[in-house]
């Protein structure tokens, strides 16, 4: 019997210079890599939240992708937070 891998959300505010630099797309290609559902939206205050759902695995490969010095712009910071999957997520707006 295989093991059903138990599913989180991850809530990420990335802050620096992430708007206009098409992160938000980069974003979405690479969650759609990792199989991860979710979103990612500008914030009135130039950082932009991401939102994804999937396994703890492939919601901490994007985390650290979102860290990386391969997205567009310029990323200073970026605040997590975890909680469990809430689901009505479908695909990666």
């Amino acid at each position: 019997m295989w093991a059903v891998k138990e599913e989180v959300r991850l809530t990420a505010w990335v802050s620096g210079r992430v708007q206009g630099v098409g992160f938000r797309w980069w974003t979405r290609c690479r969650a759609l890599e990792l199989g991860l559902r979710g979103h990612a939206a500008n914030l009135a205050d130039g950082r932009v939240q991401v939102v994804a759902e999937g396994t703890k695995d492939h919601c901490e490969q994007l985390l650290s992708l979102l860290r990386s010095s391969s997205s567009p712009g310029r990323v200073d910071n970026v605040v997590e937070r975890w909680s469990a999957a809430e689901g009505g997520l479908e695909g990666f707006e």
